[in-house]
């Protein structure tokens, strides 16, 4: 089912996942990692929703279990782990650059829900 059936915003809420889950909507999940807090972006069609809370305020978490679990319990079956704080090591002088948005998918860690 394509995401204009949804009405896809910036931010989604886990019952608005839910549902567009159970009538086969399919994003691709991206669990960011920053500074050991977690928050979760579904990418699709129409751009890229935060998971958030019922007041639009991005959900966060610290650690990964729950995210798998709450995700898994929705028949979502991985995504893909990025990093947003690692560019380079500044302490020993190795140079780097901020990641694109594509790079960190890319490169991201893949992990399963279920």
């Amino acid at each position: 089912m394509s995401a204009h059936a949804y009405d896809l915003k910036n931010h989604i809420t886990l019952k608005q996942l839910a549902d567009a889950v159970a009538h086969g909507f399919s994003p691709m999940v991206e669990i960011e990692s920053m500074d050991g807090i977690y928050t979760v972006r579904l990418h699709h069609g129409e751009g890229v929703s935060a998971l958030s809370d019922a007041t639009g305020r991005t959900r966060t978490f610290l650690g990964t279990g729950e995210i798998r679990d709450l995700l898994g319990g929705l028949g979502l079956t991985h995504g893909v782990l990025t990093w947003a704080d690692q560019c380079g090591d500044e302490m020993i002088g190795v140079p780097g650059h901020a990641l694109t948005p594509d790079e960190m998918l890319a490169y991201g860690t893949r992990i399963a829900f279920r």
